[in-house]
């Protein structure tokens, strides 16, 4: 690794943004910024709190200020899109944007969730080409890693107690696969290759798991996109399971958003340390 050239802040600075309520538990600042002070590139990425009833005066802003871009996280990224210009086809389908570039005025929407996922399972070498997956959760997170892992799954199954949301999205990946399926109401994992939990359950300590993973065959995966090892985990572990939480997630949909933001592909090294340190603080 390099030495470390050390952020300074310029009259040149541009600015970069994570809009969320609340956001004081966000390591995207720490992650970000330590790539910038690694790069020497004059960008500074900071943490606002904004509420819903705010939301689209702080979208002016980010025109009016000239801010380079932002990340979008709870609970904004479905009430953004209709104030962007523009929305790409992945995040449209999604119905969520948690990225926005400013191209001189004109805010595009992305969505870098799904492939910051792929490429963390990818980095962890484990596979879903040819698997028959479980989602818990049909939410935004389960949407953006659905539209991927639907795509080479042998078959992919989510549950939801939201019968209209899980319908929604079964409907909506149909139209463009033909391998998705609602759960019913009893959670069958028979023939299950990898579990994977979307919910925020695991999020406290006392939440129920979202499936109970020691009924998983040996040799099957479990995983959460909580950014941390979960009572969920925990349980898969003492099964024997191979497991996964979903701090690579994070860190890859941040190298994506980064790079649409500068165009240079930040180092995840760099930003992984950085994510490690923080996570040691919470």
């Amino acid at each position: 690794m390099t030495e470390k050239k050390g952020m300074k802040i310029t009259a040149g600075t541009k600015l970069l943004a994570l809009f969320g309520h609340p956001v004081g538990h966000s390591l995207s600042p720490q992650m970000h910024n330590a790539a910038f002070g690694q790069t020497g590139l004059d960008y500074c990425y900071l943490a606002m709190d904004i509420k819903p009833e705010d939301l689209p005066e702080a979208v002016r802003a980010v025109r009016a200020l000239g801010i380079r871009g932002a990340n979008i996280t709870v609970p904004h990224k479905e009430k953004v899109i209709p104030l962007l210009d523009e929305v790409d086809s992945e995040a449209a389908f999604i119905g969520a944007v948690n990225t926005i570039v400013n191209d001189g005025g004109r805010l595009r929407g992305y969505n870098t969730d799904g492939r910051g996922f792929i490429q963390s399972l990818a980095e962890e070498g484990i596979g879903w080409e040819g698997k028959n997956i479980l989602i818990c959760g049909a939410g935004g997170a389960s949407r953006a890693v659905s539209y991927y892992l639907s795509e080479k799954a042998r078959t992919l199954r989510i549950f939801d107690l939201d019968k209209g949301k899980l319908e929604k999205l079964v409907g909506d990946l149909n139209r463009i696969r033909n391998n998705v399926e609602a759960a019913g109401g009893v959670l069958d994992l028979g023939g299950v290759d990898v579990l994977i939990n979307a919910t925020p359950l695991g999020l406290k300590e006392t939440d129920p798991l979202p499936a109970d993973p020691s009924k998983l065959a040996p040799g099957s995966v479990a995983g959460d996109l909580i950014y941390r090892h979960t009572p969920f985990l925990r349980e898969a572990q003492k099964a024997g399971l191979r497991t996964f939480h979903g701090l690579g997630m994070l860190l890859w949909q941040g190298v994506f958003a980064q790079e649409l933001w500068t165009g240079v592909r930040p180092p995840h090294d760099v930003m992984r340390e950085a994510l490690l340190k923080g996570m040691q603080g919470h």
